[in-house]
């Protein structure tokens, strides 16, 4: 994404400069993602606290984003963000009857999430011709679910609960020329949403051993409560 940026900026530059206006009324971004951690709580219902509050670990998270925004006044507009976010990591999660013994086996956990976030930015004073910084804020519905697999056993999401919540942005836009320029944006927000997911049998092949599953169903929280940084293209017209 970073090389088709670089590619785009040096062929604009090539065409004769126009004058660089932010007065369009509409704007498209295509952009990459990066969120610095997520953590999956893989018993979030315990009457333990200790493992109630453990967590497993997911780190450097990348994913595509489609971002709309409409001018309603010279300083204000207004956006609506879109992302696919998935991604998975292997760990020791599991324990498992194996024989008369019971064993922690490692496992892949993940989660996809699908981020829907409404917002209103704010055009800061200091914003020069080429140079737009926007100040933003809004709210989000998310959507997601929890991918586990080891195995040959299959596991399915069987309750996942929506979940809300808000989020604050700061962007800025170099403007290549007044129909187009790059995006660079630092959002925090802190989504987490309840997953209950079943697997479709109880003794599992595993690494060449059959092993059984304590339980025919677990629950899990997903919360992506890192930050997020996004470097894109944005296309402006009216």
């Amino acid at each position: 994404m970073l090389r088709v940026i670089i590619i785009v900026i040096i062929f604009l530059n090539i065409i004769p400069n126009v004058y660089a206006q932010f007065n369009k009324k509409f704007g498209i971004t295509l952009s990459a993602v990066y969120n610095t951690s997520a953590n999956i709580y893989l018993s979030p219902n315990s009457s333990d606290v200790i493992l109630r509050n453990n967590s497993f670990l997911i780190e450097d998270i990348f994913n595509p984003s489609v971002d709309f925004r409409y001018r309603l006044s010279d300083e204000i507009f207004l956006g609506l963000n879109a992302e696919y976010m998935t991604s998975t990591a292997t760990g020791p999660n599991l324990t498992v009857f194996q024989g008369i013994s019971t064993v922690a086996i490692s496992v892949e956990d993940g989660f996809v999430l699908i981020p829907l976030e409404l917002s209103i930015h704010y055009l800061l004073p200091f914003s020069t011709d080429h140079f737009k910084f926007l100040m933003g804020g809004g709210i989000g519905y998310y959507i997601g679910s929890h991918i586990r697999r080891f195995g040959d056993v299959e596991v399915t999401n069987v309750d996942r609960k929506t979940a809300y919540g808000i989020h604050v942005s700061l962007s800025m836009d170099y403007l290549i020329k007044d129909f187009i320029s790059v995006r660079g944006e630092m959002k925090f927000r802190d989504p987490q949403f309840n997953v209950k997911s079943k697997y479709s049998k109880q003794e599992v092949n595993y690494n060449g051993s059959i092993i059984k599953l304590a339980q025919e169903s677990f629950d899990s929280k997903i919360n992506v409560d890192g930050v997020t940084f996004i470097l894109g293209l944005a296309f402006h017209f009216n």
